[in-house]
């Protein structure tokens, strides 16, 4: 049975979080949303909008609304008798997405190649030598350490195509992806392995060679039969939703 779950900030920092531009609703959205993408809410939890509304010190209302805006871009389920669930993804949909992840990304890499300022490019260079470094290093935080960088890495070439509409998108698609993602660099081994494709990856941007870069970067995050079998090794059942 799923542990139902109250998202909800560090002791003293609701009324902070509430604060600024935009709703109520607005703010906690993005509070939510950020607790989905780092996986501190995983898929198949419950979010309790009573407990949520006492925490934040708000009426049910904008929570619920930020609910129906994190439903909106699949972030979360709105069930029957049940609530709002975080959402979780059937093996068919994932795969399906991480193969419109890799064009994305793809055209991103290739559009970096021809755009990037050298300011860019000398950002890209550092991030592909922080994630070669990171993939050597040995400790239980290596792994999260790396995931930092890694995340580091594709933003740069994402800003780097200077399209913000193909970056809004493959943003969008990334986040939804990402309590899955993380589970690809379990080992030291997955870690080296991206990392030296981080740095095919650099080295076509760099040398402006828009093709390699589209295919390096497409192959890079292609979901091969190897990767989905990691993923199911590793994923909680409650990640994959049950196809009726």
């Amino acid at each position: 049975m799923r542990k139902e779950t109250v998202a909800t900030p560090a002791d003293g920092k609701e009324e902070g979080l509430l604060r600024g531009s935009g709703t109520h609703a607005d703010a906690i959205y993005r509070y939510l949303e950020q607790e989905i993408v780092s996986g501190r809410l995983e898929p198949g939890e419950k979010l309790d909008d009573v407990s949520l509304a006492k925490r934040f010190g708000v009426s049910k209302t904008p929570i619920r609304e930020a609910f129906l805006q994190l439903a909106a871009i699949d972030f979360v389920q709105i069930r029957q008798r049940v609530g709002a669930v975080v959402s979780p993804l059937s093996l068919q949909r994932m795969v399906q997405m991480f193969e419109v992840m890799a064009e994305l990304e793809g055209m991103c890499a290739a559009l970096a190649a021809a755009r990037m300022t050298t300011v860019e490019r000398d950002a890209l260079a550092h991030a592909m030598a922080r994630c070669l470094d990171l993939a050597q290093k040995e400790g239980p935080d290596a792994g999260k350490e790396y995931a930092e960088a890694n995340f580091n890495f594709h933003e740069i070439v994402y800003r780097g195509s200077h399209n913000d509409f193909l970056q809004e998108q493959t943003t969008l698609l990334r986040k939804r992806l990402a309590p899955y993602r993380r589970y690809w660099l379990t080992t030291p081994a997955r870690l080296r392995k991206s990392s030296r494709e981080h740095e095919q990856v650099a080295h076509a941007i760099l040398e402006c060679r828009e093709e390699a870069a589209h295919a390096l970067m497409k192959q890079h995050l292609t979901l091969q039969t190897e990767l989905v079998s990691v993923l199911l090794d590793h994923l909680p059942a409650s990640y994959l939703a049950v196809v009726k």
